[in-house]
């Protein structure tokens, strides 16, 4: 008999959704992790100086609040405390001013002058219905949907691409706001699909902020794996796993894992076809990142931007375009759209008492191992004056440093595979189960799979429900 139900690699939020829903439907499961830590990219850790607490990689998490698993969980009995800040988002223009999303869409419209209304017939019939447009794009495509009119209607704008969409606005306010939010997709932003990006970020805003956890983005993995344990479940750390040899006799393995690791550990209880696909799986930009520990808040010229745990640093929608599309040919540019957290002033937790932490990161090209320090701290200080005066300490990580932190970052790819229009709608390519595999026994259940990347659960929570569909039926 075999000694576990099922096994899964990997323990990051896809790895532990999949083995919760797997315990709790009553069988016995073993969650490997090779790291000596568990998270996957959910970690915090004192990168800089003593007392001050940097999340490696995921810091603000409007998905983990929206995703409809998570919120069947009793994660809040478990420890985790989303924290939030006045306003989700803002972003800091030359003039000094700063376009801001608030939850509310009409405080947010009535800040964009002229272009409020046009922002509000874009954004409010979604906002209204959030929940129900994310249990439809949280998952993947099917051929009936349970909402059809919304999954139509933000389809039509969603597939376009993020500048066409954006010329509905006149002013650099709303074009900027929508811009930032667009320029998480990893895509330049004339690229078709680009534009659901800025949607639902944009919607996830309105719907329930743009929150982070108490304590550090960790707080999210301890209380996963606090309610997995409840459940009878075990974690083993430290446990690398090479080859299908690694892992525990078992009816199950689900892989949190990209496809080149799938091939490389189960290319020979695979067919040669499918491992080749595998190899063949397109993988996206990467990021350099920098930790700061200050010795007091970022002093942006903004006040909006005093008062949110995010800012997006990039100027005006074409100034961000022109980097986002750079690094698609291979190559940086000396003004990178920079994504800005500080969590800290909302979460005494991370830093010593009048002390702040700063965490930001910029796109690079896909392996680029450029030194973008000097790059942001500038795009940062042309809108908070003074911020280097604030630094105590530093700490950077390249994607060299990322990958070899966590394989499953290859070439500093942070979202699980290049969000190209194609791999949004197939990932990791056109298959009518994503998460199965030619080996009945095999699954893979990473953001290389449908919904993609995020911190929401919900690649593990469907790869789970195909297992138990078919090994563990």
């Amino acid at each position: 008999m075999p000694t576990y139900d099922a096994v899964v690699v990997g323990s990051g939020p896809n790895g532990l959704s999949a083995a919760i829903v797997l315990a709790r439907a009553g069988l016995s499961v073993l969650v490997l992790e090779a790291h000596e830590t568990i998270g996957g990219g959910v970690r915090t850790e004192e990168l800089t100086l003593p007392g001050f607490k940097h999340d490696i990689c995921s810091a603000i998490h409007p998905m983990g609040v929206m995703s409809p698993f998570f919120k069947t969980l009793p994660l809040a009995e478990h420890g985790l405390v989303w924290l939030d800040s006045p306003y989700p988002i803002t972003h800091p223009l030359d003039d000094g001013s700063a376009a801001v999303l608030e939850l509310s869409v009409d405080k947010t419209a009535a800040r964009l002058g002229g272009d409020g209304d046009a922002y509000r017939r874009l954004m409010q019939p979604f906002a209204s219905n959030a929940a129900a447009l994310f249990d439809e794009i949280l998952r993947p495509v099917r051929l009936l949907p349970h909402h059809p009119f919304l999954l139509a209607r933000f389809g039509l704008d969603g597939v376009r691409s993020a500048l066409s969409l954006a010329k509905r606005f006149r002013g650099d306010a709303a074009r900027a706001l929508f811009g930032g939010c667009a320029a998480h997709s990893f895509l330049p932003l004339d690229a078709a699909g680009s534009a659901s990006f800025g949607l639902v970020l944009a919607i996830a805003g309105h719907a329930i902020g743009w929150p982070c956890a108490k304590g550090g983005s960790v707080a999210i993995i301890e209380a996963l794996a606090s309610y997995f344990r409840s459940l009878g479940g075990t974690i083993r750390t430290s446990m690398p796993v090479r080859s299908m040899g690694d892992v525990p006799d078992s009816r199950a393995v689900l892989f949190d894992v990209t496809p080149r690791q799938l091939a490389d550990i189960a290319g020979d209880e695979l067919p040669p076809s499918y491992t080749k696909r595998l190899r063949r799986f397109r993988y996206g930009p990467g990021v350099f990142k920098v930790d700061w520990a200050l010795d007091g808040p970022i002093p942006w010229r903004a006040e909006e931007c005093r008062h949110s745990a995010t800012v997006h640093v990039g100027g005006c929608i074409e100034e961000i375009a022109s980097h986002e599309a750079a690094i698609w040919q291979g190559r940086n540019t000396g003004r990178p759209f920079v994504l800005v957290a500080q969590q800290s002033l909302f979460d005494d937790s991370r830093a010593p008492d009048g002390k702040q932490t700063g965490w930001a990161y910029c796109h690079v090209p896909h392996g680029s191992t450029e030194d973008m320090t000097e790059a942001i701290e500038q795009q940062i200080e042309r809108f908070a004056p003074g911020f280097r005066q604030r630094i105590l300490a530093r700490h950077t990580t390249n994607t060299a440093a990322y990958e070899s932190y966590n394989a499953n970052i290859v070439g500093g790819d942070i979202s699980g595979g290049a969000n190209t229009l194609a791999q949004v709608l197939a990932r990791p390519f056109l298959r009518r189960d994503p998460y199965s595999t030619p080996n009945k026994r095999i699954f893979l259940a990473s953001s290389s799979t449908p919904p993609g990347g995020g911190v929401h659960g919900m690649c593990g929570y469907w790869a789970a429900r195909s297992a138990l569909r078919g090994a563990l039926a």
